[in-house]
């Protein structure tokens, strides 16, 4: 098939709905999950705990990226990694982020830091006791205890009209 039958020409044209993707990742080693404290310097999300991940190169697939943000951010080699959940955020724009959540583990090693900013091992328990990113508490605990071989669950983000942030999961 060539590129041309892809019809993304089409999807420039905005008349489309496009998304940039993006990984999450959530790397745990026993009872705790190794969380990332964002820099205070960080435009979005300064001081807040959230999991590892970034943007998806051009010439990246989904789990190569994944596997590259890990390294990038923390220098540990994980096992397992697994999708576990995808979710569409949409910001009422015209471009909306398509998030591509991962499950792994780590059973060595320490993380190094990075400008990103502090990494942290949280204990399970301990987790709302820590400001995480507004979506954390919900997402987290369905992310690490999603069963292996399981599909990935499905979610949906939007705002209201005071811009809180609605999540939907599919059923």
């Amino acid at each position: 098939m060539p590129k041309t039958d892809q019809g993304i020409e089409v999807s420039l044209k905005r008349d489309r709905y496009t998304v940039i993707p993006r990984t999450l990742v959530f790397i745990t080693r026993g009872d705790r999950v190794l969380l990332l404290r964002g820099s205070a310097k960080k435009r979005i999300w300064a001081n807040k705990y959230n999991g590892i991940g970034g943007h998806i190169e051009r010439d990246e697939d989904i789990y190569s990226a994944a596997r590259r943000e890990v390294i990038e951010e923390t220098g540990l080699e994980v096992e397992a990694l697994r999708l576990v959940g995808l979710i569409n955020i949409d910001g009422d724009q015209p471009t909306g982020i398509m998030l591509f959540v991962f499950a792994a583990e780590s059973r060595s090693g320490e993380p190094i830091p990075s400008d990103e900013g502090a990494l942290e091992w949280i204990d399970f328990d301990h987790i709302t006791r820590v400001d995480l990113v507004e979506d954390l508490p919900i997402i987290l605990p369905r992310a690490i205890r999603h069963p292996t071989g399981a599909s990935p669950f499905f979610a949906h983000y939007s705002y209201n009209e005071q811009e809180q942030l609605v999540i939907r999961f599919a059923e």
